[in-house]
């Protein structure tokens, strides 16, 4: 039946010349990795830095959740189920691991539904990030890389995981000093999730010619991120919280694109330039584990260690 829907789809594609391709491609853009990253990164070092704080860690915990569902599951993609399904070319370079359930969808959850699930939020906003994180998960379907159950279930977690890391926020504001204790539980989740990862069997299936059609071990790498992750943000969170205490309040117009643009040229240089540095140098998990590790490092404490000690002068 799910594999029907997607045949469905892709046939409206074929038959209306994809005229809705561009769109839901653009759609599909919002939740990846590459522009989660940039909105939450901007929110928290010029916007509202509790929002953003609030987000990253939603996030974090969220890639936490996908990588063990995905490793658990081991659902293949639509179409290596049936060779019918003929995703679009666009979505393929970023459908990576298994396929349940849907990472995009989780991302549009944490950081747009994020802000829904939030009642302080104007009601305007929450109910255009609900239908931005409804775009992003049909998305996945209409382009042929995710069956109605990997969205479906990616957004409720996402959505569900959101909801938990706001008691989570409210605790920590009630209990400062006790913030050691949410970083000592997300790190000790990490490291179960990597041990999992790493020595759970796979399945092994193989094609008429005898070769192997979904090496799962490569599969769980998406695991391997989002630990990475994940212990970059819970380790940046508390020194920043411990060491810098930067603050986005009172900052003129004219500071905060300041603030924005060599942020973001900067995270750039640390991403694109020395991750894959990292990565060339430290092959395999440990390559993709420090390089998923320092970026989101970066946006939570070197970024704002370097503008605390700037603006201090």
């Amino acid at each position: 039946m799910d594999l029907d829907y997607l045949l469905l789809l892709q046939n409206f594609r074929e038959t209306s010349g994809g005229f809705l391709v561009d769109f839901f491609s653009k759609m599909t853009f919002l939740g990846e990795l590459s522009t989660v990253m940039v909105v939450m990164a901007v929110i928290y070092w010029a916007m509202d830095k509790g929002l953003g704080s609030y987000l990253l860690m939603g996030w974090s915990a969220n890639r936490i959740v996908n990588g063990f569902l995905k490793v658990t599951a081991c659902v293949y993609r639509p179409w290596i189920r049936n060779d019918m399904i003929m995703p679009e070319a666009k979505a393929l370079t970023t459908a990576t691991g298994y396929s349940f359930p849907s990472g995009h969808t989780m991302n549009a959850a944490s950081v747009f539904g994020g802000g829904a699930v939030r009642k302080d939020q104007p009601r305007g906003l929450r109910i255009t990030l609900g239908i931005i994180v409804i775009l992003v998960a049909f998305s996945r379907n209409f382009l042929g890389v995710h069956t109605p159950q990997d969205v479906l279930v990616g957004a409720g977690t996402g959505l569900l995981v959101m909801w938990l890391i706001c008691l989570v926020m409210r605790w920590v504001s009630a209990n400062p000093q006790k913030d050691w204790i949410v970083v000592c539980i997300g790190i000790a989740i990490s490291v179960a999730v990597v041990v999992y990862a790493a020595f759970k069997p796979y399945p092994a299936d193989y094609d008429a010619a005898g070769a192997l059609i979904v090496d799962g071990a490569k599969m769980a790498n998406d695991t391997f991120k989002g630990v990475g992750y994940c212990a970059g943000f819970l380790t940046g969170w508390i020194l920043e919280r411990r060491f810098v205490d930067f603050s986005t309040e009172n900052l003129s117009v004219s500071w905060k694109l300041t603030r924005i643009c060599t942020g973001l040229l900067s995270y750039y240089a640390v991403s694109l330039i020395v991750c894959n540095l990292l990565k060339n140098l430290i092959e395999g998990r440990a390559g993709t584990f420090i390089s998923c590790f320092l970026q989101v490092f970066y946006i939570v404490f070197l970024f704002p260690w370097c503008l605390k000690h700037c603006e201090s002068k």
